[in-house]
């Protein structure tokens, strides 16, 4: 449900006089009679008004994740793989275009150790091309010696602060923040619940590499892309340990999603965009 000045695809929690029927209500004495139900009065001898849904415009802000950890993994040589960033970026291209051709308004937000770039939504087709551009951006090859870390709190509290009229926001981020962080997170997450926006996170993963410690039973070199630290070790001695903190992790961040009525889409990066974006919203389509 969507609320605006713009005429468009959806309905609006304010009745009007439109094409879709909402319910009945008592004739006032004085009032127009143009849109009173003669077959009712005919039934019940009464008189009642004809109210209808109005169709309004959606405004959506698109959130993206744009720290270190976001461009894992790194291309091999001149093998290039899609990453987290790239993944993120084509789902928000995809919906833009469709937010466009339903004449919706769309903003961006990008954040790392600050927010980067904040838009608000518009329906322009120059807005559109700049923030295409923004995107693009994102994509260009990683400089490895630029560690920018996550620090979603203070982004999502501004982005929060910002929207003030009631909105779609859409998160793309692995949320790598600091576990000792947790809980200043989730209040992040639950501030972007106010004013009654519907908030949708995107959890970007490699999931065979990050949630299921997929490596070669060999010594590795591991690099935290954030901020530079290295370590070697086998990934054997730590496995048990990392996949247990992982679920963990991965359970609280969606029960508190789930407490703050916020919609979890797990987005697997080794499964292509597409496959990831279109069956949600395929899902949704059934919802309404």
């Amino acid at each position: 449900m969507v609320e605006g000045f713009i005429t468009g695809l959806h309905k609006s929690p304010f009745h009007g006089f439109s094409v879709e029927f909402a319910e009945h209500r008592l004739y006032n004495k004085g009032e127009s009679t143009k849109h009173i139900d003669w077959k009712l009065y005919g039934r019940t001898d009464k008189l009642f008004i004809k109210r209808y849904e109005e169709e309004t415009n959606l405004r959506c802000q698109l959130i993206i994740d744009d720290s270190s950890s976001m461009y894992f993994p790194m291309p091999v040589g001149k093998e290039l793989k899609q990453n987290k960033i790239t993944f993120s970026v084509y789902c928000a291209a995809a919906m833009i275009e469709l937010l466009k051709r339903q004449r919706d308004a769309v903003g961006l937000s990008v954040f790392s150790e600050t927010l980067e770039v904040h838009t608000p939504a518009k329906s322009s087709s120059l807005h559109h091309k700049m923030l295409y551009h923004e995107l693009e951006k994102r994509i260009q090859p990683y400089d490895v010696s630029v560690h920018k870390k996550t620090s979603a709190i203070t982004a999502l509290h501004q982005i929060a602060e910002s929207i003030h009229k009631r909105s779609l926001v859409l998160i793309f981020s692995d949320m790598m923040d600091s576990k000792a962080n947790a809980d200043e997170l989730f209040s992040a997450l639950q501030h972007l619940k106010h004013n009654k926006h519907e908030v949708i996170l995107f959890h970007v993963v490699d999931k065979k590499k990050e949630m299921e410690f997929n490596f070669e039973n060999r010594p590795y070199r591991f690099v935290d892309m954030e901020t530079g630290e290295e370590i070697k070790l086998h990934p054997n001695e730590i496995k048990e340990s990392y996949l247990s903190q992982m679920a963990e992790y991965k359970k609280e961040l969606m029960l508190k999603c789930g407490q703050y009525k916020i919609d979890f889409v797990e987005a697997n990066i080794n499964e292509g965009f597409e496959q990831v974006l279109m069956p949600y919203l395929t899902k949704r389509t059934r919802m309404i």
